[in-house]
């Protein structure tokens, strides 16, 4: 297995810097959410872009730490706030310090499955 990644080059934009990149913790990171060719990288309070796969990120991270949610989906276990499941049964999470709602596809149900 790669070793486990502790650091991201990620680049983040603004009106000020134009692009620049950014050296980011992984221990900072919320979630992982794939876009298009790349990864937005959400922290508690900044959004950053990596171009890496997350097919390719994700043997990178540690997986009692880091869990898939969805395809596109890679969320820190601890910073989960809430489980949600709607009339249809579908679920969805919500993190602490971010006001993102986001899916969790039947695939990845089973980490919930105590609710």
């Amino acid at each position: 297995a790669p070793p486990l990644l502790h650091m991201l080059q990620a680049s983040v934009s603004s009106k000020a810097d134009g692009s620049a990149l950014r050296m980011v913790p992984v221990a900072d990171v919320l979630y992982f959410e794939a876009a298009d060719k790349y990864i937005r990288v959400l922290t508690a309070n900044a959004e950053y872009l990596i171009r890496t796969p997350l097919k390719e990120l994700l043997p990178q991270l540690d997986a009692a730490v880091f869990w898939q949610i969805h395809r596109g989906t890679v969320v820190r276990a601890s910073a989960i706030h809430t489980v949600l499941r709607d009339e249809q049964g579908k679920l969805s999470i919500t993190l602490h310090g971010s006001l993102d709602k986001l899916a969790v596809s039947r695939l990845y149900g089973h980490l919930f499955k105590a609710m």
